[in-house]
């Protein structure tokens, strides 16, 4: 909120786009703390063919989500990129069910999740939560931010099965406090009172209250001013180092996907056209649409263009192209493009694109 009072930690001039292995203050960048380890065979979290279509007046659809399938493994950060309108949002949604997908499958630690019924999904509701992108819309202004972060430790027992009492509630409310790097006393203000930054993180604290292992952020930092992202972005690597946590990051953009991602999954109208690695899909796109993201990112370099940025607008997803969803931007595109949709094959170990002609390795 203009003239809200900001907290020592939401101060910080370092730039998101220049963060290296350590932030301003010390944390540690996600990308380096805590990957999937070579013993986690299983993923946490399981999609596969998931679809989501919204039905408009004259009998129009919209497919926001289109068959997508994805793995992800605990301990790691996918990062979910594109421009605004490429289904990331809904996406995060549905995985959490908080959007009800049209087709596919949708498993959380082993188990189908996809057609649960509210009561059979509530008690999963404690391991999988989310950050939203509008800090001050997500809470009510007319509770005090200690009802708001006690609120689902009343709904929800504890460990033990049973209701926890007064004293462990407040116990927990200080450190989540703790946690996020907040005040105590700030558990008896309403959210007016805090800038976008520390709104926030009081957002990340009530998505920590009951110790979730899978946190879906939607754009958690695009309406942040720079300085802020970059606490936030390492306020969220720390805790995923400090806590075991899983992530799956929405961001349109690559500078904060670079920085706390361990594998970006690269969305295009509904889909996924480039999936892999971090480090090999920005530095080593095979997709143009990557390339042309990867490309319009700000650099300190002077020099030539090496990819051709993007041309004209995203077209309707509800008169998507023919073909290869891409075609009617891609500056290399072939006639067999305009017919011919391509799917995810892999280009390199871990590394997999949809597209006819793959950019060669760089």
């Amino acid at each position: 909120m203009t003239g809200s009072p900001s907290s020592p930690a939401d101060q910080s001039s370092a730039d998101p786009v220049a963060q290296t292995a350590h932030g301003p203050s010390g944390h540690a960048n996600a990308k380096t703390m805590l990957r999937p380890t070579d013993t986690a065979t299983a993923p946490l979290l399981s999609v596969r063919d998931l679809s989501k279509t919204y039905d408009l007046p004259r009998g129009q659809s919209l497919k926001a989500v289109d068959g997508i399938s994805l793995d992800v493994m605990p301990g790691e950060v996918l990062g979910l990129v594109g421009e605004s309108g490429c289904g990331k949002s809904t996406l995060g949604r549905c995985l959490l069910r908080l959007t009800d997908a049209t087709s596919g499958q949708i498993l959380f630690e082993g188990q189908d999740i996809t057609r649960l019924s509210e009561r059979a999904l509530r008690p999963l509701r404690q391991r999988m939560q989310m950050v939203f992108q509008d800090s001050y819309a997500s809470l009510n202004p007319r509770r005090r931010i200690g009802d708001l972060l006690a609120e689902p430790l009343k709904v929800h027992p504890g460990p033990d099965g049973r209701k926890r009492t007064p004293a462990v509630i407040t116990g927990r409310l200080h450190d989540l406090m703790e946690l996020v790097s907040l005040p105590v006393t700030a558990l008896d203000r309403y959210p007016h009172e805090f800038s976008g930054g520390q709104r926030q993180r009081i957002n990340i604290a009530r998505a920590l209250a009951l110790s979730p292992r899978l946190v879906v952020a939607d754009e958690p930092v695009s309406a942040l001013d720079v300085s802020v992202q970059a606490q936030i972005v390492n306020l969220f690597a720390d805790l995923q180092a400090q806590l075991g946590l899983t992530y799956v990051f929405v961001a349109h953009d690559l500078a904060v996907v670079r920085q706390i991602s361990t594998r970006v999954a690269v969305m295009y109208l509904g889909a996924i056209v480039e999936i892999g690695e971090t480090d090999d899909v920005l530095h080593h796109p095979a997709h143009p649409y990557t390339a042309a993201l990867t490309q319009a990112v700000p650099r300190p370099e002077v020099g030539a263009l090496r990819h051709p940025p993007l041309r004209g607008d995203i077209p309707s997803p509800v008169a998507r192209p023919s073909g290869c969803r891409f075609h009617t931007r891609c500056p290399a595109v072939e006639d067999r493009c305009r017919t011919e949709e391509p799917t995810l094959q892999p280009v390199r170990s871990g590394h997999d694109v949809a597209c006819h002609f793959p950019l060669a390795a760089n």
